[in-house]
């Protein structure tokens, strides 16, 4: 990975990135509803374009491998705050990620569950599930944008969609035979 902290050889961290770092992923957290991979176009645009920390297809390499990691999703958030300052923007990057999201939603479960009953209650629920999964579409774009060149990728792509939405079939049987092909070079 080739980012700012490879670039500065390894010395000292920026301060300068480090408040970018904060302020990118402290404000990605605040608005992360339905989970991390709902920012992803925005992360994207902030890693990529805005602070150069990763290029396009670093990015989607760093997002498939913190989707195949075990543990949570938001991984990327490190791999990106590594790319950017190292071990220190990986958690620096981490922790603006999970602080803000999470004190928010400590204050707000309390008024929320004591707001059972209320239709605006209902309303919001309602209303949060489509927004989710446009955004969660988005993020698919972006990726698959990222990292597919070439008419191969994209047919592997859509097929593999059509698999995940129309079917049963366990997703690591997917990504297994995806992998497969990439391996053997059809990709």
């Amino acid at each position: 990975m080739v980012g700012v902290a490879a670039e500065e050889g390894g010395g000292a961290v920026s301060p300068r990135t480090l408040v970018q770092l904060l302020a990118v992923f402290g404000s990605l957290s605040l608005l992360s509803i339905g989970g991390g991979n709902t920012v992803l176009p925005q992360m994207h645009l902030d890693a990529v374009q805005t602070y150069h920390w990763l290029n396009s297809r670093q990015f989607a390499d760093v997002f498939a491998i913190s989707q195949a990691a075990p543990g949570p999703s938001i991984l990327i958030v490190t791999l990106v705050g590594y790319a950017a300052a190292g071990w220190v923007g990986a958690l620096v990057a981490t922790v603006a990620m999970l602080v803000p999201a999470g004190a928010l939603v400590y204050f707000l479960a309390r008024f929320w569950n004591a707001s059972k009953e209320a239709p605006w209650r209902q309303a919001v629920e309602k209303g949060f599930a489509p927004l989710t999964v446009g955004l969660v579409l988005a993020s698919g774009v972006i990726v698959a944008k990222s990292a597919d060149h070439g008419y191969r990728a994209w047919a592997l792509t859509a097929v593999a969609t059509v698999i995940f939405t129309c079917t049963k079939t366990n997703p690591l049987v997917v990504v297994a035979v995806a992998g497969l092909i990439g391996w053997l070079g059809w990709v």
